[in-house]
């Protein structure tokens, strides 16, 4: 049995994909975003608490990683993208850890202010499985550290002054908000009319209540879960409904669902629905599904790519999260990339003879 014709130009999109992305070329992206640590604390949970019903984690292992906005940074380096980060981290040691896993990594630290007397941000997940047991780890338990106070008046203008004179020669420009400061109501607004001036298209991962934030942005990045509460607040019937009045009230291009075992879907302004189906039957977690996403559409950007490549990326860019052993010391990367979109094209090949 053969392909169908839609299965046949998918195939052939693929293909393509893997061919541009074994191209090379320099592409400058400005990124300005939260920036944090991740900390993954890994053990074994045998026994419940003697005086509360909680399990006693017994620690086997202990690992550090640049997290959200550092974490699209490095990714977008290792794609052979030309990233520039602007960002705070306070003076502690979680906040020179990740500048020197950053600078050990090749990506430039010039746009990161140290800013005295602030924490930065350490989100640390234990993870853990019966010692008995050959299954996979279940998250225990979420433990975030962060600084409540907005970022200074002076460090926050003096950032997007630096991110704003380095718009004029940028390709993309990536918004990476977490909800801890930096990326706020005029700074935003300053950079967002700076990359329209300049053509620059944008790309944002907003929090729902910073949605204020992205108007006239091009890429909106949204997981399902944010799709259906914006869907319920909006009193609509389906996420379609949901989508295209967002992209009408915020004057976005774009809005790219990210749903899981669902797969990717694109809604546009002027462009038919584009979905791509994830092809996964084993998905082992979804950390990082955001910002992977994030890289892949720069990268789609950068190469000029379709609306329908751009979600076949972005869905190959989520496969390798979602199918990743552990993201702690995971990075996508362009190898990642084009290894997974070979896997999906053999796949649809071989399962059509």
């Amino acid at each position: 049995m053969g392909m169908s014709d839609e299965e046949e130009a998918v195939y052939e999109d693929l293909k393509n994909l893997k061919s541009l992305l074994k191209q090379t070329g320099e592409s400058k992206v400005v990124l300005i975003g939260d920036i944090m640590m991740d900390c993954y604390i890994h053990g074994y949970a045998n026994n419940l608490n003697s005086r509360a019903p909680v399990p006693v984690l017994r620690e086997t292992m202990r690992e550090e990683d640049v997290g959200a906005a550092a974490h699209v940074g490095r990714g977008l380096n290792s794609m052979g993208l030309q990233s520039y980060l602007f960002g705070v981290v306070g003076d502690d040691r979680a906040g020179l850890n990740i500048l020197q896993s950053l600078d050990d990594e090749g990506v430039s630290t010039a746009g990161i202010s140290i800013i005295d007397g602030r924490t930065t941000t350490v989100k640390t997940r234990m993870l853990a499985t019966r010692e008995s047991l050959v299954s996979d780890e279940q998250l225990l338990l979420r433990w975030d550290v962060e600084d409540d106070n907005p970022v200074p008046l002076d460090a926050s203008q003096s950032l997007y002054d630096s991110a704003i004179r380095e718009v004029e020669k940028a390709d993309v420009v990536i918004l990476s908000d977490y909800g801890q400061g930096v990326v706020n109501d005029v700074g935003a607004d300053r950079i967002i009319k700076a990359a329209r001036s300049k053509n620059v298209p944008i790309i944002a991962d907003p929090k729902l209540t910073g949605l204020h934030r992205t108007h006239g942005v091009n890429w909106i990045l949204f997981q399902s879960q944010g799709l259906e509460l914006m869907r319920r607040r909006l009193g609509v019937s389906t996420g379609s409904e949901a989508a295209m009045q967002l992209i009408e009230t915020h004057d976005w291009n774009h809005l790219v669902v990210l749903s899981g075992e669902a797969g990717v879907t694109i809604y546009s302004r002027d462009e038919e629905v584009v979905h791509a189906p994830c092809t996964l039957d084993d998905l082992r977690q979804m950390i990082g599904l955001i910002d992977a996403a994030a890289v892949a559409i720069a990268v789609a950007i950068s190469k000029k790519m379709s609306v329908r490549n751009t979600a076949l990326l972005a869905n190959a860019a989520c496969e390798c999260i979602l199918g990743a052993d552990k993201t702690e010391s995971f990075v996508l990367s362009r190898e990642d990339l084009i290894d997974r979109i070979g896997e999906m094209s053999w796949n649809l090949q071989v399962s059509k003879r």
